[in-house]
């Protein structure tokens, strides 16, 4: 009697959707910090240089903790830490508009990258769990989760520091609290995904140390980007096109939701075209859209101009997200905590190193002139991107058309 091939494993919808809401809230924390860099520019006096630091310092607070503990979560699981990680993410951002200087600023920044350090490894390994057997197509919802919490974090913030002023970011902390409730109340069913999950990916396959550190340098490269575009957006609407901090803030947004549709269009893409083509075409895409929009703002300094052209931006450097996640998880099918916390956490806090530099360039230069560089360092990733070996799936994806095509009939 021939054995039967395993029933495909579906998306569980409940898990990913409490793991993805939490990923919301965890993001919107993330995002909000550059949107309130003008305010705080203003509020303290803080040069472009200074503002820069800020995201560097939530960047440094972030890498320092995030490999030890997706290594601590290879050998035990601890999911409590989903919920550990969004409330003291929550609760630094919703402190820093009420200190009364810099370095306590400072301080604020380093609590909440601790507590997105926290969430972010144990999360995406739970929403690998849970993406079924169609990983890139599953885990675009907890990827999108993160970017809906980028694009609403500006919003948000914006309208409480216009209602409030900056002590109008405190109410950041009930957005942690309501999210680390929910995530601890179904931790028990959370829990129950991992041993049957768990026994296949150890079978997976070999981890591929050296692929994943190309990823890595890669991504990098990407998240200095990414974090750039994200950082400078409000500064270049109202520096270079004289926007109210408000039209700034919606500028960013606009570039931010474009991100969602971008996550999810990249999923499933990816599993349909392979991962390591979603990431070196979005990424080599990325550059000439963010030279276009320098070159289209500056031609046409119109409002809905720079907003359709921002969204063009969000839209395609984004939609790398899901396959070099999932890229990871693969390279590394018996280290998915590493795998998780350096492609969602690590190598994207390390992107924030490089925002003190574009942070000099446009005190010194230019805003035009930190947006080319930024151009150029999208441009770097995906040249990096294209030395990547392909993974399992990529390999089987290949071999399946490459079936279908001598099967195909001759004429």
């Amino acid at each position: 009697m021939n054995a039967t091939a395993p029933a495909p494993r579906a998306l569980d919808v409940r898990g990913m959707s409490v793991l993805s809401f939490a990923h919301v809230v965890d993001d919107a924390n993330q995002s909000a910090l550059p949107a309130l860099l003008p305010f705080l520019i203003a509020a303290h006096g803080l040069s472009y240089t200074a503002a820069a630091g800020l995201m560097l310092f939530a960047s440094i607070s972030s890498s320092v903790v995030q490999p030890a503990i997706g290594a601590l979560a290879d050998k035990r699981s601890m999911p409590w830490l989903i919920a550990a990680g969004v409330f003291f993410a929550a609760l630094g951002l919703a402190l820093v508009g009420a200190m009364p200087n810099y370095w306590a600023i400072v301080v604020c920044v380093a609590v909440s990258g601790i507590g997105i350090a926290t969430f972010h490894p144990e999360a995406a390994r739970f929403a690998n769990y849970v993406a079924g057997d169609r990983k890139a197509t599953g885990m675009r919802w907890f990827a999108a989760g993160g970017n809906v919490g980028f694009a609403i974090g500006p919003l948000v913030l914006t309208a409480l520091v216009l209602a409030f002023g900056t002590i109008g970011t405190l109410a950041f902390a009930l957005l942690g609290v309501v999210a680390a409730a929910v995530v601890l109340r179904e931790l028990p069913r959370l829990r129950d995904f991992r041993p049957a999950t768990l026994s296949r990916a150890a079978r997976a396959g070999t981890d591929r140390w050296g692929a994943f550190s190309i990823l890595t340098v890669a991504i990098v490269m990407r998240a200095m980007a990414y974090i750039g575009l994200v950082s400078f957006m409000p500064l270049y609407f109202i520096g270079v096109l004289h926007a109210t901090k408000t039209e700034a803030n919606v500028g960013l947004t606009c570039m931010l939701a474009a991100g969602v549709a971008g996550t999810i269009f990249g999923g499933r893409f990816a599993d349909f075209a392979g991962r390591k083509t979603t990431f070196v075409a979005s990424t080599l895409l990325a550059a000439p859209a963010i030279v276009g929009f320098v070159a289209l703002t500056l031609a046409f300094p119109n409002l809905f101009v720079a907003y359709a052209a921002a969204m063009a931006i969000g839209f395609i450097i984004v939609a790398s997200q899901t396959a070099f996640v999932v890229m990871g998880q693969e390279y590394l099918p018996n280290r998915l905590g590493i795998a998780s916390g350096v492609t969602l956490g690590l190598a994207i806090s390390l992107g924030g190193a490089g925002t003190p530099l574009l942070g000099m360039i446009a005190d010194h230069v230019s805003l035009e002139a930190t947006f080319e560089a930024i151009a150029a360092l999208a441009l770097a990733a995906g040249a990096i991107a294209t030395f990547l070996p392909r993974t399992a799936s990529d390999n089987a994806l290949k071999l399946s058309r490459g079936t279908r095509v001598s099967l195909a009939p001759r004429t």
